[in-house]
């Protein structure tokens, strides 16, 4: 068997990719630089995983966020596969272990006892170290700036090495992160080259560019598998009092998991407390919260203690939660790119959601208040007089140690904010609109937005998340189980099997845990782990239904 494929079955439990995958898979294998856009929920982590079960080397993942690689190595592991994190949050003697496990394993001169062993320093690293081998090692960009960090790196074989999350990399990209800027400084610092792949969920042609000429990608790849997710539902609905048609709405997603987007704080804060008034499981997070309160907002959605979150753009990036239902734009964001990024964090596992915007004109005005206020620093983001800033996260300009020129900055963001002012107040359909924001050709009728299904007749849309051979009281059990059995083991709820999953299991009712190995994309280890306790919930409630 294709080794690709092995190893896409035996640690993933798929039979085939999806689409673009193995093309840009195949391409980092045999040595070249690649660039993969796309959208979230189409599979870009696999694109650099699969290569580094392949490779002979380490694969080093360039991560933005602490959460992001920490729940990507922790979800490796439940697969069996050998992976580490180091970031400011590792203590110093966990760190050491790592590197000098990894140095054992990949030296450019392995230690005595390593030549001793066997003349393969993967099997010798097997016997001294009664564990799995480390393939990927996710670190921040700040840390491959650190003259140890970089002194270990020059010294063992870095076979792939990929950059998550790309678009920071440019100055026109959603977050830029000057961080992004020193990568390219530190690969050339590297005695061999390795293989260099990109990875992010949208961006346009000067993004790209960007991206290929900062990380100085040699004849890359590149690969937009296409901006469509077809199992969202698209909707802008202009209201003045947008608390009754939020109200309604998350009335009828009761129960579901969800994330509403506000424009301020302020405006997060008292939506917050009035939801919770009203009856509803919320939490909220933005970026002025202390750590401790913002980690424990996110714990508490991620693992279904509040079914709703309640945020600023500052929420999201690398969040892995496949089963998000809804996402809610109570104001309008600045920007196509934005609303792209923050949308299709809904219905990741590739069940149907829904992704609304409650527009009024107000939102434009704080929008355009952000773009021309908030270059206003405070005195420690403005150095020699001169602002220096990029980028707009919570209506303020993230701040980095050279110039940019401001009003072309702010030029920028306005013609963006007049395209997103088209998409919502338009008349054409808002799949079309979106796809042709970023270049790609739709149909002028797409069935799945508020707008083309304002041409339906009342009562003939389709509204049911759940089909109809499917069991509703079944999936709802199912769901009570894995949410008693998150709380019971500590885990999150979608990593014990994801909502995917247990409607397949409400619809095939299994009866053993062979059966349930049969089914495809299933994670073997949760099985194992798990599936008894759902068979017999499943047994149960056939005998009694």
């Amino acid at each position: 068997m294709n080794p690709i494929y092995q190893n896409l079955k035996t640690y993933f439990g798929y039979d085939s990719f999806r689409p673009g995958q193995e093309k840009i898979i195949t391409s980092i294998l045999s040595g070249r630089d690649a660039l993969g856009i796309m959208p979230t929920g189409a599979g870009k982590s696999l694109c650099y995983q699969i290569p580094a079960l392949t490779f002979p080397g380490l694969t080093l993942v360039v991560s933005p966020l602490i959460s992001l690689m920490e729940d990507q190595v922790a979800a490796l592991k439940r697969r069996g596969i050998g992976a580490e994190f180091i970031n400011s949050a590792v203590d110093i003697n966990r760190k050491q272990r790592i590197l000098s496990n990894i140095s054992a394993q990949y030296s450019c001169n392995p230690p005595a006892y390593i030549r001793r062993t066997s003349s393969s320093s993967s099997s010798a690293f097997h016997r001294c170290y009664k564990s799995t081998p480390i393939k990927l090692l996710y670190v921040s960009p700040e840390r491959l700036s650190a003259p140890e960090f970089r002194a270990f790196a020059q010294k063992i074989r870095i076979s792939l090495l990929c950059v998550d999350e790309a678009h920071c990399i440019s100055l026109w990209g959603r977050q830029f992160r000057p961080e992004y800027m020193k990568i390219a400084d530190f690969i050339e610092s590297l005695p061999v080259r390795p293989v260099v792949a990109a990875f992010t969920a949208t961006a346009n042609a000067e993004v790209r560019s960007d991206i290929i000429d900062n990380l100085k990608l040699r004849e890359p790849y590149v690969l937009t598998t296409g901006f469509d997710r077809p199992n969202l539902y698209f909707e802008v609905q202009k209201v003045k009092d947008k608390w009754p048609a939020l109200s309604s709405l998350l009335t009828r997603h009761r129960g579901e998991c969800g994330i509403i987007y506000c424009l301020t704080r302020r405006t997060v804060e008292s939506l917050s407390r009035k939801l919770e008034v009203n009856g509803f499981t919320v939490t909220h997070y933005h970026g002025a919260m202390p750590l401790e309160e913002r980690e424990k907002a996110q714990r508490d959605w991620l693992g279904g203690k509040r079914n709703v979150i309640v945020a600023t753009n500052a929420f999201g990036m690398g969040i892995d939660k496949p089963d998000v239902r809804f996402v809610i734009h109570y104001n309008m964001p600045g920007s196509m790119e934005n609303y792209y990024q923050e949308a299709g964090r809904a219905g990741r596992d590739g069940l149907p959601s829904d992704c609304i915007i409650l527009y009024n004109y107000r939102d434009v005005v704080i929008n355009r208040f952000f773009i021309s206020y908030a270059g206003i620093m405070p005195g420690d983001m403005v150095k020699g007089g001169e602002h220096r800033s990029v980028s707009i996260i919570e209506g303020v300009y993230v701040a980095i140690d050279n110039d940019v020129d401001l009003d072309e900055l702010r030029a920028h963001e306005r013609r963006k904010l007049a395209a997103m002012q088209r998409f919502v107040a338009g008349d054409v359909c808002l799949r079309q609109y979106m796809l042709g924001y970023f270049g790609e050709h739709a149909p002028s009728y797409c069935g799945k937005c508020s707008r083309c299904l304002s041409l339906i007749p009342f009562g003939q849309h389709q509204t049911s998340l759940i089909p109809d051979v499917e069991s509703p009281d079944l999936y709802s059990e199912l769901r009570a189980l894995r949410l008693r059995l998150s709380r019971k083991y500590d885990i999150l709820p979608h990593k014990i099997f994801p909502d995917k999953i247990l409607h397949v299991f409400a619809r095939a009712r299994p009866r053993s845990v062979p059966a349930m190995l049969l089914i495809e994309g299933i994670n073997f280890v949760s099985v194992f782990r798990y599936g008894r306790e759902f068979v017999e919930e499943i047994r149960l409630f056939v005998e009694t239904n």
